[in-house]
């Protein structure tokens, strides 16, 4: 198929999959002895998986590393790896998240409980005063 039939059939710009087959992801195409492009009927379901992992949070060395040489040749031991892999990415940055969250709900409810005689740089100074003495407390070992 011609990559306009291509494009229409996944949704993506023809400048989009050409920029896939460039960096090595579209791998169902085929050259013509015109110069055209012919991609088989794989390279739909190839495109699909390139977005959907992207979606994901792959970058486009890793989706390279996990994409098949050959269209449809899973390396399903590689796949599930790298699968886990991601997800233990994404639960590492989770708790990053939660850390993130909870500790500016920290400094917000600090700010929030401004005492009345304080002006708002003497807030921000305590605020501030608090915040440091925190980061030392987080930073001492525990045992």
């Amino acid at each position: 198929m011609k990559i306009s039939e291509l494009a229409k059939r996944s949704g993506l710009s023809a400048s989009r999959i050409r920029f896939y087959e460039r960096v090595g992801l579209l791998k169902a195409v085929k050259r013509q002895a015109n110069g055209y492009r012919s991609y088989t009927p794989d390279a739909v379901q190839e495109l699909r998986v390139i977005v959907a992992a992207q979606n994901a949070g792959f970058s486009l060395d890793e989706l390279r590393a996990l994409m098949p040489v050959t269209a449809g040749q899973w390396d399903h031991q590689r796949l599930i790896d790298t699968l886990a892999s991601k997800l233990r990415d994404i639960e590492r940055l989770e708790a990053q998240l939660a850390q993130s969250k909870a500790q500016l709900q920290t400094v917000m409810a600090d700010i929030l409980a401004k005492p009345a005689e304080l002006d708002c740089a003497d807030n921000a100074k305590r605020v501030l005063a608090n915040i440091e003495s925190q980061s030392v407390a987080d930073a001492k070992p525990q045992h």
